[in-house]
């Protein structure tokens, strides 16, 4: 299979749009960022989601446990078919997560993002936000002393 060779600027465009993507969570732009075939790694989420519903169905329940959730843009470098991207991530635990009430304490914590990307789609993400930083700012976790 050929790889997909994407300018660094085309690439430091496409995560901007995709960060706005997950920042509004709409349907209608998944389609152009996100492969049918795509494959999603989440932590937390024993099988991978697939394509752009299966971003969405993440997305979805995100916002269920955090409403306010929200992606600032922080660094990416590309190289290849590949983006890895720095976010910043908050959010406030409105809602229930991991199968716990929530506790309507907020977080800010670091997440990132590999995308593999082919016709200027993703085909593959491997998200790996700070989950312990998170659980602990929202108090699921002790803080250490």
């Amino acid at each position: 299979m050929p790889r997909f060779e994407m300018s660094s600027d085309a690439a430091h465009l496409f995560i901007r749009r995709f960060t706005d993507f997950i920042n509004s969570g709409d349907p209608n732009l998944a389609p152009a960022l996100v492969s049918p075939d795509a494959i999603f790694h989440a932590p937390g989420v024993p099988a991978p989601l697939l394509g752009p519903d299966g971003y969405l169905q993440l997305l979805a329940m995100l916002r269920s446990a955090f409403s306010d959730v929200r992606w600032v843009l922080e660094e990416a470098v590309a190289e290849g078919d590949t983006i890895a991207a720095r976010f910043g991530m908050s959010g406030t635990n409105d809602g229930s997560f991991m199968g716990a009430p929530p506790t309507g304490k907020a977080f800010q914590a670091t997440s990132m993002g590999f995308y593999k990307l082919s016709g200027g789609k993703i085909v593959e993400e491997r998200g790996l936000p700070d989950m312990l930083s998170i659980l602990q700012q929202i108090g699921l976790v002790p803080q250490p002393s």
